[in-house]
């Protein structure tokens, strides 16, 4: 992507290779939940089909505070 790029190589060696580490972390969760997920997915059970529905039921979004940049 930035092969030729003297600013990214200097960040890269500045602050590592964040973009592949988020990369490798994204697959490694998708792993993850791919294996947890499976029992589920074979059994035919739906999550959140066994309670009523209402405004606030379930996952919900929030923001998150960046974390502390490394020294």
């Amino acid at each position: 992507m930035f092969q030729d790029s003297p600013i990214y190589d200097r960040l890269i060696t500045e602050r590592g290779d964040v973009p592949a580490q988020v990369r490798r972390e994204a697959e490694r969760v998708s792993r993850e939940m791919e294996l947890v997920m499976r029992p589920l997915q074979s059994s035919g059970y739906t999550p959140g089909l066994d309670r009523p529905q209402s405004p606030g039921n379930g996952w919900q979004r929030t923001a998150l505070l960046p974390a502390p940049r490394p020294h």
